[in-house]
């Protein structure tokens, strides 16, 4: 698979390195600092702690994770994972509520509701999103780290790309962005109708093509590092979320940039640093 790359020579700020992403699980390990952090933790405790050591990372310094829905491949690890290391969880106050009624969250576990307005911690600025997606209230994240001036996005699980959205992450140093399957794949593909009429739905997944039609203005807003995430194993390929944005990305002219797939489960094969 072609891949564009770019050595800046640039202060590392933060390291960004996801562990598991699609229809599986989801979770992205984030060290900002000498802090890190996890977005979303859905594969089981045991699988999540293997894979941020086979990465090179250490569980037992997470300390928060920032969930952004309360579907099972973004959270089912997390009661376990978080009870087990002691991490505080953070998400909106319709996923909370959720979780709070699934038993994921209970009172062995330190959790609390992000505001929209977002949180301050060790003068890192999360501030969270609202996204169009089938769950209660499903949250991207933005990071502003070094007094605002470098920022991070974790975009994954719309049915399209509101103005809140697109508002939230433009200029972003990196962005993760779901880019979960190819249309003609999806419509030709095993799944029952109403499976594929909710994926293509606003509230459903995002396409290849969706997805590439926003890295257009992203790359124009001064965004060079992409993360394609979410790909669904039946109807998508990395080969060709990758052409499909990387195609629309070259087209722009601008060369200096780097563009990503997330594997199902990463082992040293992606890690990023800002």
């Amino acid at each position: 698979m072609q891949q564009a790359l770019v050595r800046a020579k640039e202060k590392k700020l933060c390291k960004v390195c996801p562990l598991f992403s699609g229809s599986e699980g989801n979770s992205t390990y984030v060290k900002i600092k000498n802090i890190s952090f996890l977005i979303d933790a859905g594969r089981s405790c045991k699988q999540i702690e293997n894979s941020i050591i086979k990465n090179g990372f250490n569980p037992k310094d997470i300390k928060f994770i920032f969930v952004t829905h309360e579907h099972s491949d973004h959270v089912k690890g997390l009661r376990v994972f978080a009870k087990k290391f002691g991490i505080k969880v953070y998400a909106s106050k319709g996923t909370i509520s959720e979780l709070e009624n699934k038993n994921i969250l209970s009172k062995e576990i330190e959790y609390e509701v992000i505001e929209k307005s977002g949180i301050n911690i060790d003068n890192i600025n999360i501030i969270p999103f609202e996204t169009s997606h089938d769950c209660t209230q499903g949250y991207g994240y933005t990071f502003f780290i070094n007094e605002k001036k470098t920022k991070i996005s974790f975009c994954s699980d719309l049915g399209i790309v509101s103005n809140e959205v697109l508002n939230s992450i433009l200029g972003s140093n990196l962005i993760f962005m779901e880019s979960n399957h190819d249309i003609e794949m999806l419509k030709n593909g095993p799944y029952p109708w109403y499976l594929k009429e909710r994926i293509l739905s606003d509230i459903g997944h995002l396409s290849n093509n969706a997805c590439s039609e926003v890295l257009n203005k992203l790359i124009l807003s001064g965004t060079k590092k992409f993360v394609l995430c979410h790909l669904s194993s039946t109807n998508n390929t990395p080969e060709i979320a990758y052409n499909s944005a990387f195609k629309t990305l070259e087209n722009t002219g601008i060369k200096d940039f780097e563009l990503y797939v997330a594997p199902k489960e990463n082992v040293g094969k992606i890690n990023i640093n800002i």
